[in-house]
């Protein structure tokens, strides 16, 4: 969420800064906030006015009781001050929750040295890493995509449809282990190499943590809400769609001590999206889920060090994809492409064989003050004054893109996978793996 100061004290910024990301007005009723911004400012003042009035009125009431004198008229008018303050209160609490709706639905504002764009196609390529050293491999056979790979090796799309419905997956056999050692991997890399604290985080979250990160009350229809069988009473509950919500939202409501900062937390779970909007995207495969696996990076930091960690929570992610020795690039999303709450984004894209492009895999972004301040995360800084953090999250990686890469880069000629070194610990050795039945 934006300061509300920031609006009062420099409008015009903060639309021409809306303004990169898309035509402000999409965001902001300009007339709507100057009208109820005018309306605030009078009622306070009309409010300060008659909070004047009755304390000038009280102590003449209090000089007059002390010479028996009568107080009635003065009563009166103190009483007609006091009716007058509660109807102003009332408009002034109307009036705070519109303006604080109004603050909910405004994303946050792009840093200075985000690149101008509108699109995918202003986003700007910052490095790319390969193997070799020199480009994605050259096959000497013709290349098969994940599905065709996979199913051989207990890809399961057909039974996960009939379980689920459409985008929902059933992994078994060879598939299936290389899928949680993936996620193994990633967990013990960000714990034992970079300084990550493990966690374990429910699935399922209120409402108010959802506004906290962001996700409420804008993409609501992305989200999957879930009741409690038998209780009509219960509070608006969601799965998460990231565990970058709950690990985030850790700090929500705290005050913690510089020295404590930063904190740095990691989690692999479940995500579930509706994917809103997604209809004939990715259809085949499952680079497209409406549940799918992720580990997640989140940091907790000092602002002035914010755009460092985010650097060095981009390095974590990259350090995965070179050790499983996958081809990708990293790219800064202009301003157009960015998150709600980012205000920078670094998104790596995995080479994909079968696709002949790039994906994305993992996108890093440093959020600022925009989720602390919904969430009222602060820590006390060294001069004893309180300051909201700056959060940043991260994917390192989605598992399932991560099983997709892993599959069509390193498929061999005869639909087998050779497993990178790096990972043969987490699969008891194997450099390996093929369908049930089939020599390796």
């Amino acid at each position: 969420m934006l300061d509300i100061n920031l609006l009062r004290r420099d409008l015009d910024t903060v639309v021409a800064a809306l303004n990169r990301r898309t035509p402000a007005q999409t965001f902001l009723d300009v007339p709507r906030y100057q009208a109820l911004e005018a309306e605030r400012k009078t009622l306070q003042t009309q409010t300060e006015s008659l909070q004047a009035q009755r304390n000038s009125l009280s102590k003449q009431i209090g000089q007059l009781k002390a010479k028996k004198e009568n107080t009635d008229a003065l009563m009166a008018q103190v009483g007609e001050i006091g009716d007058g303050m509660r109807q102003c209160t009332e408009r002034l609490d109307a009036l705070q929750a519109e303006l604080h709706s109004l603050l909910m639905h405004l994303p946050n504002l792009p840093d200075p040295s985000v690149p101008d764009g509108t699109d995918e196609h202003g986003n700007a390529e910052l490095r790319r890493w390969n193997p070799d050293g020199q480009g994605p491999r050259a096959f000497d056979f013709p290349v098969r995509d994940h599905v065709a790979l996979g199913e051989p090796l207990g890809l399961d799309f057909e039974l996960g449809a009939r379980l689920s419905g459409s985008r929902f997956t059933f992994l078994r056999g060879p598939v299936a282990r290389l899928h949680r050692a993936l996620a193994q991997f990633m967990l013990d890399m960000h714990t034992q190499k970079h300084g990550y604290t493990e966690c374990y985080t429910p699935y399922i979250v209120n409402r108010e943590v959802l506004e906290g990160t962001g996700q409420l009350p804008k993409f609501r229809d992305d989200m999957f809400w879930v009741s409690r069988g038998g209780d009509e009473q219960q509070a608006e509950q969601y799965l998460i769609s990231t565990s970058e919500i709950t690990l985030t939202n850790a700090v929500r409501g705290q005050i913690l001590d510089a020295a404590e900062l930063p904190l740095m937390f990691t989690a692999h779970s479940p995500c579930f999206r509706s994917e809103a909007g997604s209809a004939g995207r990715d259809t085949r495969g499952l680079i497209r889920q409406h549940q799918f696996d992720k580990v997640e990076m989140v940091q907790i930091v000092a602002p002035e060090h914010s755009m460092a960690a985010l650097d060095a929570m981009t390095a974590h992610a990259e350090a995965v994809l070179q050790a499983l020795e996958l081809p990708y690039r990293v790219m800064v999303l202009c301003a157009g492409d960015m998150g709600f709450g980012a205000v920078r984004t670094h998104d790596l894209e995995v080479w994909v064989p079968a696709q002949n492009t790039y994906r994305e895999i993992s996108s890093c972004s440093n959020m600022g003050a925009f989720q602390a301040r919904r969430m009222q995360a602060r820590y006390k800084t060294a001069q004893g004054k309180n300051e909201f953090v700056h959060t940043l999250n991260g994917s390192g990686l989605a598992v399932g893109r991560t099983l997709v890469a892993l599959l069509e880069n390193h498929q061999q000629a005869d639909g087998s996978i050779a497993i990178p070194a790096a990972l043969r610990p987490w699969l008891g050795g194997v450099e390996r793996i093929a369908a049930p039945g089939d020599p390796v």
